[in-house]
């Protein structure tokens, strides 16, 4: 039985919990390979990867290449002399990387693959309704998430689960399910599974178009797109009174499904309460963040701002 020599590639707090698991079971962890270090935030303070945070403070060499295939780092990358790759929520590899180790490269992926291959599986999974999710390792191979599965462990998705409480959930399934998969490799017992090539469900990339609120959806779906987007990146609405216009956020919800005869988007606030109408019922907003404002329960909003009756989201 070879001893693993593993290269663990990642850059956000989702990763860090996985490497933790692999330091924390004694594998040998030859380098870190992370995200540069970049300005953010108004300071423009340079900020660095979760990763590489938890890396350093446990000794670990790390790595932070801007091109994947300069050739100082892939002659870096050999020089470590690295018998497997661990990607966890990291950039697309070139074939030099990803072929390079003689046990080869393997991804954990926040899905039950082939289902939700892309970039948001967790808010994917939410805003569709599923009722069941998990996480895959698989083998990397030329196009993204197509590879050799490996393992699979799945979870079940609360009806009022918000993507954050499933992204911890997943997180910690899928440090168990990395320990799991390195565990066969070391032992010479994979065996995998090759994925199906039909159409499945995508997880698309999140921008501006796909977090905005369509109101004219029934109450569930409304109530789906808004917890699986929260806390980030937050699904959000314009609100207009008047000649007054805000782009507003929206966090904690519920919802009631009623026959009302409203135009679907009316605002409609009452007793520190704040209703939307959708198609078939209302969408009760707990918890939202208007512009320039901290995010607040509507009580504390409706403590400083009055809403006419003309109110309505679009």
């Amino acid at each position: 039985m070879e001893k693993l020599r593993i290269v663990f590639m990642g850059t956000p707090e989702f990763a860090v919990e996985i490497l933790d698991a692999i330091y924390k079971n004694n594998y040998e962890i030859v380098a870190v390979v992370t995200a540069p270090d970049k300005p953010a935030g108004r300071g423009q303070k340079i900020k660095q990867s979760a990763v590489k945070i938890y890396a350093e403070s446990k000794g670990l060499k790390v790595l932070q290449p801007t091109n994947l295939k300069s050739d100082s780092f892939i002659e870096e990358l050999r020089a470590l002399k690295a018998n497997l790759q661990v990607v966890v929520a990291f950039r697309m590899l070139p074939k030099v990387v990803w072929s390079m180790p003689k046990f080869g490269t393997f991804n954990l992926h926040a899905s039950l693959l082939p289902d939700y291959r892309g970039a948001a599986p967790i808010n994917w999974a939410i805003i569709n309704g599923e009722e069941k999710t998990g996480v895959t390792t698989f083998f990397i191979d030329e196009k993204i998430d197509t590879g050799a599965i490996i393992l699979q462990n799945e979870t079940t998705i609360e009806k009022e689960e918000t993507a954050g409480v499933l992204h911890d959930k997943l997180m910690y399934l899928g440090a168990k399910t990395v320990i799991e998969t390195l565990e066969l490799i070391e032992k010479g017992t994979v065996k995998t599974t090759i994925q199906p090539v039909e159409d499945t469900k995508t997880a698309f990339k999140l921008n501006r178009d796909n977090c905005k609120i369509d109101f004219n959806q029934n109450s569930v779906e409304v109530y789906n797109h808004i917890r699986g987007l929260n806390p980030y990146p937050a699904a959000y609405t314009m609100v207009r009174d008047g000649n007054k216009e805000w782009n507003v956020k929206l966090y904690d919800v519920s919802y009631v499904t009623e026959n009302h005869g409203l135009n679907f988007g009316l605002f409609v606030t009452d007793n520190k309460e704040i209703k939307i109408s959708t198609r078939d019922g209302f969408i009760k907003v707990d918890a939202l963040q208007f512009p320039g404002k901290r995010k607040m329960t509507a009580s504390e909003l409706l403590n400083g701002m009055q809403f006419s009756d003309e109110t309505y989201c679009f």
